[in-house]
């Protein structure tokens, strides 16, 4: 054990830190679970909670899981660097079987909406992503976009908008 470990000081950091993976494991897991490999979902999620150790300093405590979502963030993108040569709009979705075991992937992975969200740029798509499957908004979408608060709302709009005249474009029916 090291020298002070067992200190008081540590021993707060060890209980923030266990209530921090307790709380938003799932949370990150899902996260990882909804944009590659599920197989990866766990040790990516577990990689960002030993960022979140060793960065302890630097989290936020009233903003947590934001901090956690833009490290996923950083952790995603290094993660798809490293595994793979293709550019990273033309990286295949998952297959069929992972779709089908999530209703919410069903929909959102039907054919027109993911031209349509193709179609509105990289940080739209993330801020769309981050809204409608992470169900972060206001302070915790401008934390994890690295924002104010305002800058987060109107990006959100602005996105939204995008994507709506995407989708309007899309329609083939």
């Amino acid at each position: 054990m090291p020298e002070g470990a067992d200190s008081p000081v540590m021993s707060a950091e060890v209980d923030w830190f266990t209530a921090v993976v307790r709380e938003h494991s799932t949370a990150l897991v899902r996260y990882f679970a909804r944009r590659g490999p599920r197989q990866d979902a766990e040790d990516l999620a577990a990689e960002v909670f030993a960022t979140a150790w060793r960065r302890r300093d630097d989290v936020p405590r009233e903003a947590v899981l934001p901090w956690l979502y833009r490290t996923a963030g950083f952790t995603l993108a290094n993660h798809r660097r490293k595994h793979i040569d293709l550019p990273v709009d033309e990286v295949p979705e998952t297959g069929a079987a992972r779709v089908s075991e999530d209703p919410e992937l069903s929909v959102l992975f039907d054919a027109e909406l993911r031209g349509a969200l193709a179609s509105v740029g990289g940080r739209d798509r993330q801020i769309l992503l981050l809204h409608a499957w992470e169900g972060l908004d206001g302070e915790e979408l401008a934390e994890v976009l690295g924002i104010s608060r305002s800058g987060a709302d109107a990006a959100l709009s602005r996105a939204r908008k995008r994507l709506r005249e995407a989708w309007g474009e899309r329609l083939s029916f």
